[in-house]
């Protein structure tokens, strides 16, 4: 069937080798997308590249400043990239592509990663029939923080033939006949329109602090919030975005994704602004449901500072039909971090 994949068919793919990993668990599996886990295998290099021409281990030999073993903890220093073979290797077959993603995890620590393969002109992106390495180019811009082997900052999402993507008209059918989709009528346009919420007496932001402790990756649950994050209570409504500082914020409108369906946030849209609004793209079926989650949302701005108001567009999800409904779904049946969330900051966090 055409269209995004779903668990059971990663599972499939597994046990037929087009994904291979000799450790791989049953917990990297998401609905409609596989969690790619960091090998020991790491790099610090000189600068970001692209492979367009050459296998990526080639192109890494004359980029290499020291190599790294993450068996054990290595902390990865502000500003400074480097390069790890994930575990996963690729062998597709049957016109099956994919597109990579930052986790939810990864995108609220102001960790910018994007996944780079062999002969590829693009990042995230994995050709038709792609056979494999893949490697993670890993720049933590807020935090100091210690990886080791085996943690997952990156998801794959693999596609049969051809994206099956939702028209606005589609959208809109949906939400008047089942009322699925959890925004009004004025919202959907080029995918679904969310805005920011400043509104309200409680905290309506957090911004990264510049000088925090390092943040254990593998600690789940264990970090205080307040050595790393200022929360802030706006005022009038609005919030001015100051050049390379880091904020979470979030939507008014709660995101609600039908079980046979995927979405991605779009995460750079220069007609709404010249910011980004989101690092970690991808929402599984069944993200928001019953009655819908808000969206966390991840904005830095590198260019001008940028004031906010309440309410104001700031990012797009685009949906898509999966090839098939998934048996497994987003929320506490797989133990998904934010199911029914609000602002909430990354699993780190007590």
């Amino acid at each position: 069937m055409i269209g995004s994949l779903v668990y059971q068919d990663y599972v499939d793919l597994i046990k037929k080798n087009y994904i291979q990993n000799k450790n791989i668990k049953k917990t990297q599996i998401q609905p409609s997308s596989i969690d790619l886990s960091l090998s020991e295998e790491c790099y610090e290099i000189k600068h970001s590249f692209l492979s367009s021409n050459s296998k990526v281990r080639d192109k890494i030999k004359n980029l290499i400043v020291k190599k790294i073993n993450l068996k054990k903890e290595f902390i990865f220093k502000k500003n400074k990239t480097y390069i790890v073979k994930l575990n996963e290797i690729l062998h597709l077959k049957n016109n099956i592509f994919g597109h990579c993603n930052p986790k939810s995890s990864t995108g609220r620590l102001d960790i910018f990663c994007r996944s780079i393969v062999d002969y590829a002109e693009e990042y995230e992106k994995i050709p038709k029939n792609y056979k494999g390495e893949v490697f993670l180019e890993i720049t933590s811009r807020s935090f100091n923080i210690s990886f080791k082997e085996g943690n997952t900052l990156n998801q794959l999402r693999l596609i049969n033939k051809r994206h099956n993507f939702m028209s606005d008209n589609q959208l809109k059918k949906i939400r008047r006949d089942n009322k699925k989709i959890n925004v009004t009528k004025d919202k959907i346009d080029n995918g679904i329109k969310l805005s920011v919420d400043l509104s309200g007496s409680k905290i309506n932001a957090y911004v990264a602090k510049k000088n925090a402790p390092v943040l254990k990756f593998s600690y789940i649950k264990s970090h205080r919030i307040n050595d790393f994050w200022e929360p802030i209570k706006t005022k009038n409504k609005t919030l001015l975005i100051e050049r390379n500082k880091f904020y979470i914020l979030k939507s008014k409108e709660k995101v609600i994704i039908p079980s046979n369906m995927a979405g991605e946030m779009i995460p750079y849209d220069t007609g709404i602004g010249d910011f980004r609004a989101h690092y970690a793209g991808f929402f599984d079926p069944g993200f928001g449901i019953p009655k819908g989650s808000y969206a966390v949302l991840e904005v830095k701005t590198s260019e001008v500072p940028f004031l906010l108001e309440d309410g104001q567009t700031i990012a797009r999800i685009k949906y898509e039909k999966l090839n098939k409904n998934s048996n497994v779904v987003y929320g506490k049946d797989i133990k998904s971090n934010y199911q029914n969330q609000n602002l909430k900051l990354s699993k780190h966090f007590k």
